[in-house]
């Protein structure tokens, strides 16, 4: 085997020409060290954590070049891929008392495309004065700079392109994520190595299904991803690349619903005269259209023998908890207890509070109190119990008592409810809020506590676009709602320049207007922050997920080359120190002001709740801990501090804390951004309410793996070729395919490369799981 390229990395020279003996037991486990080289090998390791065969095949390259590409493109401060030929060559010296020798020497060339002429120069020679001569024609890759006023490439990478090239070579040069001390032709030469080694790679997609759907084989598809013939070839491996990652998907979620339909549980059909038909007859207002059908919906399945398993999603506000109550009561109509996990202390917290007033009196402190004294299952009263990880010793053991004994017929929770001393009495309904928080594990564990399956409600205020649902929720059923309830207020966003002194100021006389009018306010700030720092410091450090209260932040802007683009963002605005900066603003005179952030004791959080709540506080500073669940209807305005800083639905989310009542809501979107991205991305958040919608948007915006959250593990949060929200005919497809497949053979026992894959996925989400704890 012979390979040319341009560079020196590990001992391999410009236009190095590299002969490997045959290795016929090479696979995807062995190891690319004795392949590539110590050098090229470490740095892989080091830098990318690349170690074996298929790790360094998986890692296909982020973009493509032409070698028709000319210098037209050629600006300064941009990465650059052009095709070019020497057409003068000089040597200097760096020290002019020493020969131009090795590290003395500097080499001066200009390149040409026949219209444009491009400066490069190398400093050092370790081989290049002899390859780099006129009339040689070469890829040229690297970062456009300066010198004397004049663009101009130092050291750039670049691949000698042959005379007469052969027909096994690309037809398009690969571009590869930017490693440290590694240069681009280093990487190609890396894996045409391991390329020209392997004989044959295990297929997790059958030929049966490959052959109906027109895909080439796992290695046809590596191939032309490292080594295209032509855009053509390329675009059809990725498609075959995108086909398998939703194939293997919808594999794992075919035998998942097989395993569901063979369980049996009880059926949960509520007595007439019991809590379901009070509860309904204290309503204050009339369900929507869309609450009604739901609820007829779940009221249905769990009558069935079979375990529900069902996704509620919708836009904020739309009256999710009132369905998911009514489903709850249900449940203990029927004799059973109910589960609501939440992923926060403040939000069960609130998820309790919102419970025990809609219930009133029927939520009779620790009374299951039965019609004629008869256990016929008609409950018209029953306690509910809160459950956290940071409670007393003796409130939790009275809470175990009461959820062990059947006493609490509602309880709910953090992860407190998955652990191994809680023991229900009878738990027929699982219901899961903010599943995007949680993995599949983490519902699993909690459904593993019920006598008998409960049926699973799963609860998400995030809307979720119909291809992301098969992909991530591909095991259970779907309910939307879209529909608010009569008497919504509508939400006006505007975003403002938080570093222009007049808005700034404005910003915090609106606020103040709207308290002196009776009404109440959040100010969301992106991070904690320390007791000690002032607005506008410079702050030191890392703002990890434990200061930011593990805020959904917004994608960073990224270069050509894959690298993060423009400078440094300023440091994000704190709870601590714009407390303190509005506690002496003149505008919040007399006005009632707190903190709330997630490092705070929990009694403390609670009571800074509670207080917002009754009225008593008026302006809330506080982190995203706010951001579902908490449900003020005298709360009307919104300040959102570094506003860009957040993913577009965490913004839609926020913004859906005020406007809760009849009073209309006013979100404003503070920034100091000044890219025409960021701007435009809290433009589109500003002109438009639709969740559904900005959904949407942001699954654009994001890696595959940021949308569907690290929550959802494993594969799901790496998706590299599939893309959730363009790619719905490949997610049907894959579907289709994977059902007849595990239909016809359930353990895949004539499938051995699929049941591997699908072993890792499962893996993955496990190991994930115990991570988060």
């Amino acid at each position: 085997m012979r390979v040319r390229a341009g560079c020196r990395v590990g001992g391999l020279c410009c236009d190095y020409v590299v002969s490997v003996d045959p290795l016929p037991s090479l696979t995807e486990s062995s190891r690319i060290a004795p392949l590539v080289g110590t050098y090229a090998a470490g740095r892989l390791k080091s830098q990318r954590g690349i170690e074996t065969v298929g790790q360094l095949l998986a890692w296909v390259p982020t973009r493509y070049a032409s070698y028709e590409a000319d210098l037209s493109a050629a600006r300064e401060g941009e990465y650059l891929v052009a095709v070019g030929d020497i057409t003068r060559a000089s040597v200097v010296p760096r020290n002019k008392s020493r020969p131009p020798t090795h590290k003395n020497a500097i080499i001066k060339l200009t390149i040409s495309d026949g219209r444009s002429e491009l400066p490069v120069t190398f400093f050092g020679d370790y081989g290049r004065v002899n390859t780099l001569v006129p009339g040689v024609r070469a890829v040229w890759t690297g970062k456009v700079g300066s010198f004397q006023g004049q663009p101009q490439l130092t050291s750039p990478d670049y691949e000698i392109i042959a005379e007469e090239r052969g027909e096994d070579e690309p037809g398009l040069l690969p571009l590869y994520a930017h490693t440290e001390r590694l240069r681009n032709s280093a990487i190609i030469i890396a894996v045409r190595v391991v390329l020209d080694q392997i004989e044959d790679l295990p297929d997790p997609i059958p030929e049966d299904v490959r052959r109906r759907h027109g895909l080439m084989s796992r290695l046809e598809a590596l191939r032309s991803l490292h080594r295209p013939r032509d855009v053509a070839a390329k675009d059809e491996a990725l498609r075959r690349m995108a086909f398998e990652e939703a194939f293997v998907l919808q594999v794992a979620l075919a035998q998942r619903r097989a395993e569901q339909a063979k369980d049996r549980t009880l059926a949960r059909r509520p007595g007439a005269g019991g809590l379901l038909e009070a509860f309904d007859e204290r309503l204050p207002f009339t369900l929507t259209q869309g609450q009604v059908e739901v609820a007829a919906t779940l009221a249905e399945e769990m009558a069935r023998e079979t375990p529900m398993h069902r996704l509620l999603q919708g836009e904020v506000g739309s009256g999710k908890t009132v369905v998911a109550l009514r489903a709850m009561l249900a449940a203990v109509d029927a004799g059973g207890q109910a589960a609501l996990l939440a992923p926060t202390e403040v939000l069960a917290q609130q998820h309790y509070r919102s419970i025990t007033r809609m219930m009133g009196p029927l939520a009779a402190d620790g009374m299951l109190s039965f019609e004629d004294g008869v256990d016929s299952g008609s409950v018209v009263s029953t306690k509910v119990a809160l459950l956290t990880g940071s409670q007393n010793t003796a409130t939790r053991r009275a809470t175990l008592n009461d959820i062990v004994t059947g006493e609490a017929g509602i309880v709910v929770g953090t992860h407190a409810l998955i652990q191994d001393k809680v023991e229900f009495f009878d738990l027929a309904l699982v219901v899961v809020d903010e599943q995007h928080r949680f993995g599949v594990e983490q519902r699993d564990a909690l459904r593993a506590k019920g006598a008998h399956p409960p049926h699973v409600l799963v609860m998400t205020a995030t809307p979720i676009p119909r291809t992301v649902a098969m992909t991530v929720f591909g095991d259970m059923e779907t309910s939307t709602l879209r529909e608010l309830p009569a008497g919504r207020a509508p939400i006006t966003t505007h975003v403002a320049p938080a570093n222009d002194p007049r808005w700034f100021d404005r910003t915090w006389e609106k606020v103040a207007e709207e308290v002196r009018a009776g009404r109440q306010a959040y100010i969301v700030c992106p991070r904690i922050g320390d007791p000690d720092e002032r607005y506008g410091d410079a702050v030191p450090g890392d703002e990890g997920p434990d200061d930011t209260d593990g805020m959904d932040q917004a994608p960073p802007e990224t270069g050509a080359d894959g690298e993060q683009a423009g400078p440094a963002a300023p440091p994000m605005t704190g709870v601590y120190a714009l407390h303190d900066l509005l506690r002496q603003h003149p505008a919040f005179e007399g006005i009632r002001m707190e903190m709330l952030h997630g490092k705070m004791p929990p009694e403390d959080k609670d009571a800074v709740m509670r207080a917002f709540t009754r009225g008593d506080v008026d302006v809330l500073v506080s982190t995203t801990v706010i951001e579902v669940g908490v449900d003020v209807a005298n709360a009307t305005i919104m300040v959102i501090m570094d506003a860009d800083r957040f993913g577009i639905s965490q913004l839609h989310q926020l913004r859906g804390r005020v406007g809760r009542g009849r009073l209309p809501g006013l979100c404003l979107l503070l920034t100091a951004a000044t890219t025409a991205e960021a701007h435009g991305r809290l433009q589109q958040i500003a002109e438009t309410n639709d969740g559904f919608e900005l959904a949407r948007l942001d699954l654009e915006l994001r890696r595959e793996g940021d949308v569907l959250g690290a929550s959802q593990s494993g594969a799901r949060s790496s998706l590299r070729h599939l893309r959730v929200i363009t790619d719905e005919e490949v997610i049907v497809a894959a579907r289709e395919a994977a059902v007849s497949v595990v239909d016809a053979d359930p353990d895949l026992a004539e499938h051995p490369a699929l049941a591997a894959q699908i072993r890792t996925l499962v893996e993955d989400e496990r190991a994930d799981f115990l991570e988060r704890g």
